[in-house]
């Protein structure tokens, strides 16, 4: 389940939210350091909630964004986008200012209190469209769409997407993809549901990413603990991590095969695949935490086409018509089957991928194709190469040494190291996307050969821990 909620530069291990982001009693809107309109530009002042910009000349397009890393409101800017950005307040910095032309700075999640906000900037710095490539302001972004009307995915094709629950009965409702599931409290539940559809069985939450408390139950013996462990995870987790309380589980049957996801893009209803992304799977205690990713996909023609069909169906039916989607599949002996899909950017690198193997930047079709900036793609684009991620899971404990990542960095074949950790840092319990502590990822002429040279690079580096309390 690969994740696009990491906001900061810098990720802080352990935690999904953007780093520092915490409630504010009053939201802050700050202008950029060096004005974009031509004319001086005075300093902000309040007025309904928000501070009062200077005009944009309406011949000017303007973006609203919501979340994102820098690389996004940059992205924004090359494509000669000018930018309002949403961010928390703690990840809003120097790296967003060249870029942005004015941040209203809240937790955004609250889209009741957001919308008079937005509305108000809105009139005094009008904005054309609402993007957001970040998990939790999916929804934001179509609510504020809907509200202004601006047009964009509406808020019940995101809903039906962010819910897994909803989306499982939409498709079930038009014989797309059907899978035994059912929403559940108790262990009682649990047991209903395994003596209905027998084992093994998956357990999750309705509404996360990044493979949080995913968990697979094998025996009746299990049923307990899992049910143990998944309210252990939710309770340790920070509550700025979940979409809410994780009180309720969706209950689905296990499906047998490799993992796969479906990159698209879609244009007024005509979708295109971008990629097709093989998937390393973590087993045992780390669940179903992805380990790494490749392009090319390997596997065999028929079974992608069959795979790019059915998510073809699944936008159809959930109404996403603009933009881009990452849809997760497993490639059973009864054929692709769906597992989730969303309307964004896959995250663990998978764009970085796409942009090496097929030459599309994705973020900035999303940014530009509803501005008319960018080409819309007529058809599937070529592999040229291949690409692959593999990401570092060391024993957890606390680091004694980091090493070889000298000579990694000087290999041809390397495209990015990430090592998140130092010397007396902690290792956490692989329980989910953001336990892991940094990637690898390598180039090669095709998927084999990227792979091969990958897990060779990533290999090559050791971080060495100790357990906790050892000195």
């Amino acid at each position: 389940m690969s994740d696009a909620r990491q906001e900061s530069a810098a990720p802080v291990a352990g935690s999904r939210a953007e780093p520092g982001a915490v409630p504010m009693a009053e939201p802050v809107t700050v202008p950029m350091a060096e004005p974009v309109a031509e004319s001086a530009t005075e300093p902000a002042t309040e007025a309904a909630g928000v501070a009062q910009p200077p005009a944009i000349p309406p011949a000017e397009p303007v973006v609203l964004v919501i979340g994102g890393r820098p690389k996004i409101v940059q992205k924004a800017r090359t494509l000669g986008l000018r930018v309002v950005y949403l961010q928390y307040p703690g990840s809003y910095g120097e790296a967003h200012r060249p870029y942005v032309d004015q941040a209203l700075l809240l937790d955004y999640s609250d889209v009741e209190r957001l919308l008079p906000l937005v509305s108000a900037l809105h009139r005094a710095y009008p904005f054309q469209k609402v993007v957001s490539l970040f998990e939790l302001g999916l929804l934001p972004a179509a609510r504020i769409s809907q509200a202004l009307g601006l047009g964009g995915t509406t808020p019940e094709t995101v809903e039906l997407l962010l819910d897994k629950w909803q989306m499982r009965q939409r498709l079930e409702a038009v014989g797309v993809s059907p899978v035994a599931a059912a929403i559940g409290r108790t262990e009682d539940d649990l047991r209903a549901f395994i003596e209905r559809h027998g084992l093994p069985v998956v357990v999750k939450p309705t509404r996360e990413a990044g493979s949080i408390c995913v968990l697979a139950v094998r025996t009746e013996a299990e049923v307990p603990a899992v049910l143990a462990r998944y309210r252990e995870l939710g309770a340790l987790l920070d509550p700025r991590d979940l979409a809410g309380p994780l009180e309720e589980f969706l209950m689905e049957e296990y499906l047998d095969g490799p993992e796969i996801s479906v990159e698209t893009l879609s244009f007024d209803g005509r979708h295109v695949v971008v990629a097709v992304t093989d998937k390393v799977i973590g087993a045992g205690p780390a669940g179903f935490v992805e380990l790494g990713h490749s392009m090319p996909s390997r596997h065999p023609g028929p079974d992608v086409r069959r795979a790019e069909q059915l998510v073809f169906a699944l936008l159809d039916a959930v109404g996403l018509r603009d933009g881009p989607a990452h849809t997760e599949l497993k490639l059973t002996p009864r054929g692709p089957v769906v597992i989730e899909s969303h309307n964004r950017i896959g995250g663990d690198r998978i764009n970085e991928l796409a942009e090496l193997v097929y030459g599309i930047d994705m973020d900035s079709y999303a940014l530009g194709a509803p501005f008319g900036l960018v080409p819309p793609l007529t058809e599937p684009p070529a592999p040229a190469g291949g690409a692959a991620i593999r990401f570092l899971t060391p024993v957890p404990g606390r680091v004694v040494e980091v090493s070889g990542a000298q000579a990694v960095s000087e290999d041809p074949a390397l495209v990015e190291l990430e090592i998140a950790v130092a010397a007396g840092a902690l290792v956490p319990e692989l329980t989910w996307s953001e336990d892991r502590v940094g990637h690898v990822i390598a180039r090669g002429a095709d998927a084999e050969q990227a792979i091969a040279n990958c897990e060779r690079l990533a290999a090559a580096v050791t971080i060495r821990t100790e357990p906790v309390g050892r000195r």
